[in-house]
């Protein structure tokens, strides 16, 4: 009686895990807009959003990027704080490994840049 007890205990908090794990985070839009890396550059160099939307950058190689606001100017690093664009700082590493970016809710035009890879920039419109 007790390990049917257990078990079913063991299985309820897996599944919950197992949804939590699979949810999409408060405030985050499922819009499909993607902005692709390669090894040390953007594929996509400038993604248009409509206010609201996230977009989701994808790492299509096994490289490593640190991703945060501003833009590289010739070989210079230019770090920004521009108004209106969400604070972003990470870092991705695998084929595959992807982190959603947002949501943007005003317009304008925004900057990310690859601390890692000089000339590695991200436009992002938001009409």
């Amino acid at each position: 009686m007790y390990k049917k007890l257990v078990f079913g205990m063991i299985a309820f908090a897996l599944v919950t895990v197992l949804f939590a794990a699979c949810s999409i985070k408060e405030g985050a839009t499922a819009s499909g807009i993607e902005a692709k890396m390669g090894s040390s550059n953007f594929i996509d160099t400038k993604v248009t959003l409509k206010k609201g939307e996230s977009v989701t950058l994808v790492d299509e190689v096994a490289s490593l990027h640190t991703i945060t606001n501003g833009t590289w100017d010739g070989s210079q690093a230019k770090p920004a704080v521009e108004a209106g664009a969400p604070q972003v700082h990470f870092t991705v590493s695998g084929k595959g490994e992807s982190r959603n970016v947002g949501p943007f809710t005003t317009a304008g035009t925004f900057h990310l840049y690859c601390t890692v890879h000089p000339g590695m920039n991200l436009e992002i419109i938001v009409q």
